[in-house]
C-alpha cells in the first residue's frame, strides 16, 4: 500500500503543478470547469496519500485546496 499512496500523491502533485504551469502560460484560465476540476482531483489524491502519510500542514493546505477548487467548479457551472 505504501507504493500505491505514493504514487497517487505524486500523481495529485503533477496534476496540481500542471495546471499552475498552464496557467502561467496562459494556456488555460482559471475559471474554467477544467481549471477547477484537475485541482480538486489532484487535491483529493494528495489528501488520500496523505490518509497513510499525514503530515498537518499538508493536509490544511489541501483541504482548503479542494475547498477553493470546488467553489471553483460551482462558479463555472453557474456561468
Amino acid at each position: 500500500m505504501n507504493s500505491v499512496a505514493n504514487a497517487l500523491g505524486l500523481v495529485g502533485v503533477f496534476l496540481v503543478l500542471l495546471m499552475y504551469f498552464m496557467l502561467q502560460i496562459r494556456r488555460i484560465r482559471a475559471e474554467t470547469l477544467t481549471y477547477s476540476l484537475v485541482n480538486a482531483c489532484g487535491s483529493v489524491l494528495i489528501l488520500v496519500s496523505l490518509y497513510f502519510y499525514f503530515n498537518l500542514s499538508s493536509a490544511v493546505i489541501e483541504t482548503a485546496w479542494l475547498a477553493i477548487s470546488l467553489f471553483g467548479i460551482y462558479k463555472a457551472l453557474r456561468a
